[in-house]
């Protein structure tokens, strides 16, 4: 028998040479130069850092700086970071702190998870967390609401400031609406060609020209905005509406809410209204008649102004399409008032490029009327055979798991309500609070996946399914109508394409496209 050596395993020189990719996140609050000397010293203390360790690799130093931290997605070097990990150009990130990275409770889990799948870590040297040996995101949460807190006394502070500087009539908006301009020691003044167009607006309106003539009039006369584009109507329309012309500054028409998204002010937060605030373009009696005129032509075309939002009152309004030229019908008045009727805009601006002639709106009620009586008469023929086919077709077992999974869902937030009460008479003890939550969190973020996976391949199967079903329930429920019912057409209809005065087709919501002779 031969002599028998043993040979100690080795491991591969290229997996025993292979480094960690490391990099580091830095971020300071504003661009102060204190912040950006503090910025200096965090990169040189990562770049030193990650050098004395034989086996990382440097990877890089990405950092922001003069911008908010609420906010992953507007922040460049994260961004940066990011995609660099994606890519698989990093291993390991070193960060400060965990409100360096995110004040976002939200914004930073998610983060974390998606850098986790891919196989990255993070460690905050402040708090000693490294997220790939953590067993729970529990710590992590809580940590993160507090730098989210953090945030938000900040926010706070900064708020009650303005609110002060508001009330005493010292503070200085942001920008200065055109037609003005800021002197030496920042206060408003006027810029005078632009004062000029702005009394040109006004006295335009005055004359009883309407904001889309008018915006069409500056164009021509070759009057660029501020921003050097071309003028809309809505453009002019806020001029039209802008107290700052009279003197007057209206503060915080908007306003941030406790999750740092803004919103047009409704009355949520206080408004501050100080008069005589700087010298008026214009006067108070033109500005009130020009503001009346704008209210008074929005009330004569049905248009009324809902949420800081132009909505039309008419059920047709944006709904009927040219069947010739693609074009949009708009709402007309003929015969001094007697008539209304629908006209192809494109036929209105010229004749040569559209020749579909107007429909009356009571013929169009009307053809509307006749196809849902028809579809009621025959509910058991069209619509509950082909409502079954739909069912039959769709992918009807993913509709359905994704019930079973909204179930699931409530089932585990009863679950964690019961775990709560559980803690709070101490029957249970942390650890197998932490432990249960924790298996229910992931349980749920496994069925949130799903949801998400199924949504996109039959949320628009499902759609129509239901918008059938609606359908068919009110053709079983209802008798024939004699009226055309405005909510009824919203509910079902979702959109007309007229083929001049021979037919029209209803679009419905459930896929149906149904044809009626006018």
């Amino acid at each position: 028998m031969g002599k028998v050596r043993k040979i100690e395993p080795t491991k591969p020189h290229d997996a025993a040479s292979k480094k960690r990719h490391v990099a580091a996140y830095c971020r300071v609050s504003t661009d102060n130069s204190d912040q950006l000397e503090s910025l200096e010293t965090q990169k040189a203390h990562y770049e030193s850092f990650i050098l004395l360790h034989t086996d990382w690799e440097f990877a890089g130093l990405y950092y922001d700086t003069g911008i908010t931290g609420t906010k992953a997605e507007i922040r460049e070097g994260l961004q940066n970071l990011l995609t660099a990990c994606r890519i698989g150009k990093i291993d390991h990130i070193l960060v400060k702190s965990i409100s360096r990275f995110s004040r976002n409770t939200t914004d930073c889990l998610s983060i974390i998870r998606e850098l986790l799948n891919i196989g990255v870590t993070i460690y905050f040297e402040k708090e000693n967390i490294d997220t790939g040996d953590m067993e729970s995101e529990l710590i992590l949460a809580i940590l993160s609401s507090m730098a989210e807190d953090e945030s938000a006394s900040i926010s706070k502070n900064e708020k009650w400031s303005i609110q002060r500087r508001m009330a005493t009539g010292v503070y200085k908006m942001a920008y200065v609406p055109y037609g003005y301009q800021r002197n030496s020691n920042g206060d408003m003044i006027i810029e005078p060609n632009e004062a000029e167009v702005i009394r040109y607006i006004f006295n335009s309106v005055l004359a009883g020209h309407g904001t889309d003539a008018i915006a069409k009039a500056l164009d021509r006369l070759h009057i660029p905005t501020r921003k050097g584009g071309k003028w809309s109507g809505s453009t002019v329309r806020d001029i039209i509406m802008n107290e700052k012309y009279v003197g007057d500054a209206l503060f915080q028409k908007t306003y941030t809410d406790d999750t740092f998204q803004r919103h047009a002010n409704h009355g949520e937060v206080k408004t501050y209204l100080i008069s005589e605030h700087h010298e008026p373009i214009i006067s108070r009696e033109v500005f009130e008649k020009a503001n009346a005129l704008i209210k008074q032509r929005g009330k004569e075309k049905g248009i009324v102004r809902v949420a800081g939002k132009y909505q039309s009152r008419y059920a047709f309004s944006g709904k009927i399409t040219c069947g010739i030229c693609g074009g949009k019908l708009i709402r007309r008045i003929h015969d001094g008032g007697n008539e209304i009727a629908w006209t192809c805009k494109t036929h209105i601006v010229n004749i040569n490029h559209c020749s579909a002639r107007y429909v009356r709106d009571d013929i169009l009620k009307a053809a509307f009327v006749t196809m849902l009586n028809k579809l009621i008469f025959s509910r058991k023929i069209i619509l509950k055979p082909l409502y079954d086919t739909l069912r039959a077709e769709s992918t009807d077992e993913s509709i359905k798991r994704m019930q079973e999974l909204q179930k699931l869902l409530e089932t585990n937030s009863e679950k964690k309500h019961t775990l709560r009460q559980l803690r709070a008479q101490e029957i249970i003890d942390n650890v197998m609070y932490n432990r249960e939550l924790n298996m229910l969190k992931k349980a749920d973020e496994a069925y949130r996946n799903e949801l998400a996976i199924l949504s996109c391949y039959t949320s628009a199967e499902a759609y129509e399914v239901s918008e059938m079903e609606k359908l068919l329930r009110f053709t079983e429920s209802s008798s024939m109508i004699t009226e055309f019912n405005e909510e009824t057409f919203l509910t079902f209809v979702d959109h007309i394409i007229v083929y001049g005065r021979d037919y029209i087709e209803f679009k419905l919501k459930c896929g149906l496209t149904l044809k009626e002779v006018v």
